[in-house]
């Protein structure tokens, strides 16, 4: 039986099935007359079914009527673009008696507590299973609608649908940094089906997106206890850490937990998952490599660079999948090389550098004369040689050997030391820079600093001194 909001107010219809009662006649076996009963004296009383069980009887059908037609006004109110219908067959048989007898007080208190209304709804079905009730079809396919748009934008749809809608639409390349959607599916499948449900089953849109999403209408919170920390409140209620960070927008790994504060702790259950295919553009750098090249004409443990790196880019496109906004599979579908890079190139020396001296020591400077020799001059020794004007200030090893001392010392300033493993040592003092540290081995020739005229110095030269077993020796007596 159909109640409509769209249609005039219709008088209430229930389907009856009326079984006549013959009024009884009254036979009276007697010497006398027969007398009869006369139907004046009947009264009419209702007995009422609700889906074939017997409830109670009525004096009046309307009483009972009332009381459906109060029911489905009410639901009216509530949800008003919904038809409804009785989903309970109410069956009315007449008696006629003499006296009446009815319970029509207990039968109005089980009418109200047992007749159901029911409401022509629409329901998703998913994978042959009703999940959700609307109040119409407009609704529930307003509710797909929004399920998508969880994850993608209204616009994104809307261009999405017009190409499907061109059949065997060719796509463009895409443009740097461009993006499409390709798709957006559910995971099962969904379709819409009436149905006829109590009326408190149907939910609102809204209501019906999130029931979808996450399974339930409600959240679950935990409250913080003394010691606990976000990964094991996670592992206590099933969840990953970073699906609770996403449940808690504004909480972080670093955030410091308040004893009492509330958490969502909720587990997602989502009836169907809602898939993104989409493709997208990007520009990306190439990195350059690191090249070494080995030389073997170079002393071992030198290093050159010969080119410098340069990173290189490409334009790439990605095929892309999503599930519920998390991406769960990304392919190269295409790339353009828009600029190779360049390697970086180092040289590396593998010519290996004898520690020990020849004896014989070659000018540790590039040209330039002896300013001043080794002995006593102003009243106090002069321990070693000066070397001024070269042609260029480089300062030279004077032999195979290994440094044992480089860096700062007094009136030296800028000082470097190398034992020449065969009982002698040579000391370059003054330089303005040094280019070798303590423990590397060099070889005869190899620049060891720059010539300066630091610590107590008069003026740029190289302080060159020479030592034979410890003790100093004049350094004109090894020097060709």
């Amino acid at each position: 039986m159909l109640f409509s909001n769209k249609k005039s107010k219709k008088f209430l219809l229930l389907k009856t099935t009326v079984i006549t009662a013959m009024a009884a006649s009254v036979i009276a076996f007697s010497n006398g007359p027969v007398a009869f009963a006369t139907s004046s004296k009947l009264t009419t009383i209702y007995h009422v079914y609700l889906n074939g069980t017997y409830i109670g009887n009525v004096t009046d059908k309307e009483i009972v009527n009332k009381i459906i037609a109060d029911k489905v006004d009410t639901a009216k109110k509530s949800l008003k673009n919904v038809d409804f219908n009785i989903g309970s067959q109410v069956q009315y048989i007449p008696e006629q008696v003499f006296r009446a007898k009815t319970t029509n007080q207990e039968t109005v208190q089980t009418i109200k507590d047992t007749f159901q209304i029911q409401a022509e709804a629409s329901a998703i079905v998913i994978d042959g299973t009703p999940v959700v009730y609307l109040d119409n079809k407009d609704t529930a396919e307003e509710v797909i609608k929004k399920l998508k748009l969880q994850y993608v934008s209204e616009d994104q749809l809307t261009e999405l649908d017009a190409r499907k809608a061109q059949d065997n639409a060719s796509l463009p390349a895409l443009q740097e940094n461009e993006s499409r959607i390709l798709d957006v599916r559910l995971s099962k499948n969904v379709s819409i089906e009436a149905e006829n449900i109590a009326p408190e089953k149907i939910m609102s849109a809204d209501d019906a997106v999130t029931f979808l999403q996450k399974g339930t209408l409600e959240e679950k919170k935990y409250a913080v206890q003394e010691g606990d920390v976000l990964g094991t409140i996670a592992e206590a209620h099933g969840l990953a850490k970073a699906d609770l960070l996403a449940l808690n927008p504004g909480l972080t790994e670093d955030s410091l937990l308040q004893i009492g504060q509330e958490i969502n702790v909720t587990v997602l259950k989502p009836f169907v998952d809602v898939i993104v295919d989409k493709e997208v553009n990007q520009k990306e750098e190439i990195p350059f490599e690191n090249e070494v090249v080995e030389d073997s004409s170079m002393p071992k443990g030198e290093t050159k660079e010969k080119q410098q790196g340069q990173n290189g880019s490409r334009s790439v496109t990605y095929a892309i999948s999503e599930q519920n906004g998390v991406t769960v599979k990304k392919e190269q579908s295409s790339e353009q090389i828009l600029q190779q890079p360049v390697n970086h190139i180092v040289v590396k020396g593998t010519k290996e550098i004898p520690s020990r001296g020849e004896g014989s020591f070659t000018w540790p400077t590039s040209g330039g004369y002896i300013s001043s020799q080794m002995g006593y001059r102003w009243g106090k020794l002069h321990k070693g040689i000066d070397i001024a004007r070269p042609s260029d200030k480089t300062i030279k090893a004077a032999d195979n050997g290994v440094v044992v001392s480089a860096g700062w010392d007094g009136g030296y300033g800028n000082k470097v030391v190398i034992d020449h493993q065969n009982g002698l040592r040579t000391l370059y003092g003054h330089m303005s820079s040094i280019n070798v540290t303590v423990g590397q081995t060099v070889s005869k020739g190899t620049a060891i600093g720059v010539m300066g005229s630091t610590g107590d110095s008069t003026g740029v030269h190289l302080h060159f001194e020479v030592y034979k077993n410890g003790s100093l020796v004049n350094p004109l007596s090894y020097l060709k």
